[in-house]
């Protein structure tokens, strides 16, 4: 089966045609009461970094495509240019608290900075809810930077090769570092996942005569395949189509007109498809 690294079950995780395997109870006693503890704290601490990880995510996508600095610039108000506080930066609370209003020119804030730490904090949850610690540090690690993906192309149409293509290094590097077994099939998902997007974006073109998909979704789709493999690459593409039209009919029932030349950004849909994959493993092929 083609799933996600792991640090104990990684080979079996890896490997192609297994099952997911069944989680294990722990046996009761004092080193197991031990072990649930720290798992806990350890959940507890990822649950409460998550909305600050978010915040950080907010600001990537909020500056990266514009070319400005992410790191070291400080966080000021679109509407008045104000240098913000630390007060004005703790996740959910200083919204909640400025009632979506900046402190200084009463402007509305946007939706999208509470918006994206509850995001980031649901990936925290859901990554724990299926795997717990420390198997879900790394699927916060893939699920977060796609997020960071899929929420940059949705609104500004870009996926910055600033972070497709670490993403495909940290795949390849993960496998390497957790099941080495599997590191050629990593390889082979990250070119096949190129290589067939940038053939079917080829394609398009030469029949409608327009751009249909853009060199960043190839090499989303690359970095997708670094880590779930090429095995379950095809599925990725399903449902990430799948989930497009889905998209498109809910427009369309919402009184959004839709032609033939209305596109959506197909990055937000390979992201969610390439994380739910990873975290539940495809669906095994008859036989």
């Amino acid at each position: 089966m083609q799933a996600k690294l792991r640090h104990s079950r990684a080979r079996s995780r890896l490997d192609a045609g297994r099952r997911r395997p069944q989680k294990s109870c722990p046996r009761w006693g004092a080193g197991a009461n031990v072990q649930l503890a720290e798992s806990g704290i350890q959940g507890a601490a990822l649950l409460a970094a998550a909305p600050f990880i978010g915040s950080f995510l907010g600001t990537l996508v909020l500056r990266l495509p514009h070319g400005r600095d992410v790191l070291w610039s400080r966080s000021r108000c679109e509407s008045c240019a104000a240098v913000l506080g630390v007060r004005d930066l703790v996740p959910f609370v200083s919204w909640a608290l400025s009632l979506g209003r900046c402190r200084r020119c009463a402007a509305p804030l946007d939706w999208f900075y509470p918006g994206i730490e509850a995001a980031a904090l649901a990936v925290a949850s859901l990554a724990l809810a299926v795997d717990g610690m420390p198997d879900a540090a790394l699927d916060c690690l893939f699920g977060w930077w796609l997020l960071a993906l899929g929420w940059t192309d949705l609104r500004f149409w870009i996926l910055p090769d600033l972070l497709t293509l670490p993403l495909i290094v940290a795949g390849l590097a993960a496998a390497m570092a957790l099941a080495p077994d599997s590191l050629l099939d990593r390889a082979l998902g990250a070119a096949f996942g190129y290589l067939v997007l940038r053939a079917l974006a080829a394609l398009y073109r030469r029949l409608r005569g327009r751009d249909g998909l853009g060199g960043g979704d190839a090499k989303l789709l690359a970095a997708s395949g670094a880590w779930v493999g090429i095995g379950a690459l095809p599925q990725v593409v399903l449902a990430a189509a799948l989930a497009g039209l889905f998209a498109a009919g809910l427009l369309r029932l919402a009184g959004v007109r839709l032609r033939a030349s209305s596109a959506l950004p197909f990055g937000p849909f390979i992201a969610a498809a390439s994380w739910a994959i990873w975290l539940f493993g495809p669906i095994p092929w008859p036989g």
